[in-house]
């Protein structure tokens, strides 16, 4: 007897399989079969750099917030790549989205340059996070989004004048000898210029008799 997945063909198949999806797996194992997936919901999953989604042609609409994506060129231009159609991206909560809910330290101005880059990239979007694209902002996003990419600066540690292994000071114009607080000693230089007072502001309204 021939079972009823013997005779169901492959397009019959893929008709009946969900257009919308939302995940809540923490996992994005088994979307391949989703061929014409059109929207997808995969926020607060714990998603990192290592996401990897399958060639979805259909899909428009992909939420991935609140989760933990930190690469952004590494997303963008993997979307770029599996998701053609995309129009809706959302990636809010995420620190690969600049903004003072996740990060204090970033204003109004690291997320508008935020939004230039991520249309260099992807500019066939009409809706980022919760805004509308605006021609503007393409037409910026076209001139200088590929320079607009929102880093963090590195923390350079200052070279021990030592040589030791010891933990570096934070830099500071002082001397050597008077870097480290618990261990001061005076510094003692020469200096060209000789200061007597016959200059000062104060001795043109203070009289000798007066001292």
């Amino acid at each position: 007897m021939t079972s009823p997945l013997d005779v169901t063909s492959s397009s019959q198949f893929r008709s009946e399989l969900p257009k919308s999806l939302t995940i809540t797996e923490r996992s994005l194992a088994g979307l391949k079969m989703f061929t014409e997936l059109e929207e997808l919901v995969a926020d607060n999953n714990l998603l990192g750099n290592d996401l990897q989604l399958p060639r979805l042609p259909n899909l428009h609409t992909l939420t991935l917030n609140k989760n933990q994506l930190t690469d952004i060129e590494a997303l963008l231009e993997h979307l770029a790549d599996v998701t053609p159609s995309l129009k809706y991206l959302s990636l809010l909560g995420n620190e690969a989205c600049p903004n003072q809910l996740v990060s204090p330290d970033k204003d109004e101005d690291d997320y508008q340059r935020y939004r230039y880059f991520v249309l260099h990239k992807l500019p066939q979007l009409k809706f980022l996070d919760t805004r509308k694209v605006t021609k503007m902002e393409l037409m910026e996003a076209r001139a200088r989004g590929a320079f607009m990419k929102v880093v963090k600066p590195k923390s350079e540690a200052v070279p021990n004048e030592a040589g030791s292994g010891s933990r570096s000071l934070p830099y500071t114009p002082l001397p050597r000898g008077s870097r480290d607080a618990k261990n001061h000693k005076g510094v003692f230089a020469k200096c060209r210029y000789i200061y007597y007072g016959k200059h000062s502001e104060g001795n043109r309204f203070i009289r000798n008799d007066q001292l």
